[in-house]
């Protein structure tokens, strides 16, 4: 099987459950945006060291592919049963980030400014992706203003941008770079 199909060479692509649309679509943005945050996730779980919360990123990629999935079909109705569970992230996700964010932020120093991203490799690749996640939320929310979404893809995003934020803190801690603040 050839990884091109030229059924996109004219400016469309096709949305699971049918459907086309153009490439320049906010459903397209939406979802290519949840892309991204999937690659930058991926940059930074490459990124030394490579077992600094590897496991949770795993689970974080394939929550991921879950949205943009869903954000992929509006017409959810149109997909097989075992298609369509494919495309719900669970409310326990949504908790399991924040428990993960509690446990963290209590090895932290409290914040008392706003903080540079940067310090160590791994936290910058972090805060890049908790910067390609808020334009993901952002571009998620657009959307939704114009076609449902189910509200807890929004809120996922919300909670892993603060998670990444925390993760590259912690990173920086667990690196030795103590937090530059503005």
């Amino acid at each position: 099987m050839k990884i091109y199909t030229r059924t996109g060479d004219g400016g469309e692509t096709s949305l699971l459950g049918g459907g086309r649309v153009p490439k320049d679509d906010i459903r397209v943005s939406a979802y290519g945006d949840v892309d991204e945050i999937n690659a930058a996730i991926g940059v930074a779980r490459a990124t030394a060291p490579a077992d600094f919360a590897d496991a949770l990123l795993a689970a974080i990629q394939r929550d991921l592919f879950a949205l943009g999935g869903a954000l992929a079909t509006p017409e959810r109705d149109r997909l097989p049963d075992s298609q369509r569970a494919k495309l719900v992230v669970p409310g326990e996700r949504i908790a399991a980030l924040e428990q993960v964010m509690d446990a963290a932020e209590g090895e932290l120093a409290p914040l008392r400014a706003f903080v540079l991203p940067g310090g160590s490799a791994k936290a910058g690749a972090l805060h890049v992706a908790r910067a390609v996640c808020r334009r993901a939320e952002r571009a998620v929310v657009r959307l939704s203003h114009q076609q449902p979404v189910p509200a807890q893809i929004i809120v996922y995003l919300n909670r892993l941008s603060d998670l990444l934020f925390v993760l590259a803190r912690q990173a920086n801690r667990l690196a030795g770079h103590p937090d530059v603040t503005w």
